[in-house]
């Protein structure tokens, strides 16, 4: 007698499952309160590594503003030297000394106009002439001679009545811009008070702070945090769907990781140095805040690595059968463009933070085919 075929095993987890809609619903509030637990304890030991996390994200802004005040003052020497040689006076530097002390030494200088015999005077440097800058005085303001000095009366009069009778242009001070010299002072780049972030309000930089302990915390804390969702999700899943998980799980944390740091070491800096470049044509210079660069610094990344999940959700849309490879190289065109809709809404509204997304997703696009290609699943009822 032959046997009767053997029915396939059920796999639906919840098959003997005596757990009722409510009791699910309290296990994800187990779920949540621990994982807001692990934050918490996260963000506590991550207030030790605040300081360093403020530093690496303050990074890319202070190497740009070096960048910027470099090339500002280059351009600034050099008009200096166009100046001098219009009115045919000499240059303490050439153009190719200031470029290398500037760009190589990573120094910056302050220009200041001084009076050659004034700062003689004030020196007290021996052999120099002493010569008094001549300033014309007030007849109220009229120094008095100096102790020991003898005088009579008459010379005093004398003196005064010429004051009172010199004619308007003989009050005007003597000293003329033409007397003038450039003296140039120069510091490292890294004591400029000009190339660091600064904090306006007395409790800015204590949220600085505390928001740098939280990013530190979750950091720290996602293991756990992932482990607690991951218990509460697998629950519903199928064995072979749960091998799926196993598998993409880490290609998910990977393309995470590449698009955060391809924006903080590729895409920061072109930004900013796009966004610099208007200061330079308007002659403003730029005083970022910390709490504005901060908060920019953080969701920019975290933008560009969830937008990086893209072949990862093109599979899972091709593996369910909503789509399929035929209709993602039919429609490639309408894709790219939704793309760039998408990046121009994630990025600052500048065309090259734009472009710095939309490009790497377009790649990731055709490999999102790719992947569909080489693991193949049923077709989707939107294929044409």
């Amino acid at each position: 007698m032959a046997e009767s075929p053997q029915s396939p095993p059920n796999e639906d987890l919840f098959a003997d499952s005596t757990m009722t809609f409510g009791e699910h619903i309290e296990e994800l509030r187990r779920c949540l309160v621990r994982s807001l637990l692990c934050l918490l304890v996260g963000a506590v030991f991550g207030l030790a590594f605040s300081d360093w996390v403020v530093r690496v994200v303050n990074g890319p802004l202070e190497q740009s503003l070096q960048g910027y005040y470099q090339s500002d003052a280059v351009v600034r020497y050099k008009a200096f030297i166009d100046d001098r040689e219009a009115k045919g006076q000499s240059v303490p530097y050439t153009l190719p000394q200031v470029e290398d002390f500037v760009d190589r030494q990573h120094y910056i200088y302050r220009m200041y106009f001084v009076h050659p015999s004034a700062v003689r005077n004030e020196l007290g440097l021996t052999g120099a002439k002493q010569t008094q800058v001549p300033i014309a005085l007030e007849p109220s303001q009229s120094p008095s001679p100096p102790q020991g000095t003898k005088t009579n009366k008459a010379k005093s009069e004398a003196g005064s009545e010429s004051v009172q009778s010199e004619p308007p242009e003989a009050k005007k001070s003597l000293l003329s811009p033409s007397d003038l010299v450039p003296l140039f002072v120069w510091r490292p780049m890294d004591d400029d008070e000009r190339m660091s972030v600064k904090s306006l309000g007395p409790t800015e930089a204590f949220m600085i702070w505390l928001k740098a302990a939280v990013v530190s915390g979750f950091v720290l804390a996602s293991p756990l945090i992932f482990y607690f969702v991951w218990s509460f999700v697998a629950a519903g899943l199928y064995p072979h769907e749960k091998r799926y998980v196993h598998i993409f799980l880490p290609f998910s944390i990977g393309l995470f990781l590449a698009g955060a740091l391809f924006c903080f070491f590729g895409v920061f800096p072109t930004i900013l140095k796009f966004l610099f470049s208007f200061n330079a044509d308007l002659g403003i210079d730029p005083d970022p805040r910390i709490s504005e660069w901060l908060s920019f610094a953080i969701f920019l990344p975290l933008g560009f690595g969830l937008s990086f999940q893209l072949p990862l959700v093109m599979l899972f849309l091709e593996r369910i059968g909503i789509m399929s490879v035929a209709v993602y190289l039919a429609k490639w065109r309408m894709a790219v463009l939704v793309i760039f809709v998408i990046a121009m809404v994630l990025t600052p509204a500048d065309p090259i933070s734009m472009l710095a997304m939309a490009m790497p997703l377009s790649g990731l696009y055709f490999l999102g085919i790719l992947l569909c290609h080489y693991f193949p699943r049923r077709k989707g009822f939107l294929e044409e």
